[in-house]
C-alpha cells in the first residue's frame, strides 16, 4: 500500500518554512522523512507524517495549499549496492523514477529507508516487483513506527 506523502507549496522567503514546521509542531505531527526543493520564486516541502491527515488539513487550516502523493517506501539494508539492488528491479519493470528521498529510522541503524515518487499510477506495480525480489516495502503504518 503507497505512503501518502504531503507536498506544501511555499513562498521562498525566510521565515515561511518555520511557520509551516512550527503549525506542525504546535499540532503535535511529527515529520518522518523531508525533501526540500526550490526554485527562485517557491519551494516544494515534500514529507511524511505521522499523521498525514491531520497534518495535511491543520497545513491547510493556516493557508498552506498542499497536497498528497502516492509513494513507495522501501527498507534498505546498509550494504554495498543496497539503493542499485532496488533502482535494478525498478528498471527491470520498466517503472520510472521522478525523485526520491531517503531517511534513518530510530534505533540501530542496520537499514535506511527510501522514499520513490514513481511514474503516474505504477505505485502498486513498483511495490509487486520489489516484494517480488524480497525487498521490503513499507506502509504509512510502518513509517509511522520507525
Amino acid at each position: 500500500m503507497a505512503i501518502k506523502q504531503i507536498s506544501v507549496f511555499l513562498e521562498n522567503k525566510p521565515g515561511t518554512l518555520l511557520e509551516m514546521t512550527g503549525v506542525l509542531a504546535k499540532e503535535n505531527i511529527d515529520m518522518r522523512a523531508l525533501s526540500l526543493s526550490e526554485t527562485k520564486d517557491f519551494g516544494i516541502a515534500r514529507f511524511i507524517a505521522d499523521d498525514v491527515y491531520k497534518a495535511a488539513s491543520v497545513l491547510k487550516e493556516a493557508g498552506f495549499i498542499n497536497s498528497l502523493t502516492p509513494v513507495v517506501g522501501v527498507e534498505i539494508p546498509d550494504d554495498v549496492g543496497g539503493l542499485d539492488k532496488v533502482l535494478r528491479v525498478l528498471n527491470e519493470a520498466k517503472i520510472n523514477v521522478e525523485y526520491m528521498y531517503a531517511f534513518l529510522g530510530g534505533g540501530t541503524q542496520e537499514h535506511a529507508y527510501f522514499v520513490f515518487r514513481v511514474g503516474k499510477d505504477k505505485e502498486k506495480e513498483a511495490e509487486s516487483a520489489l516484494k517480488a525480489k524480497g525487498i521490503t516495502v513499507v506502509t504509512q503504518d510502518d513509517i509511522s513506527k520507525v
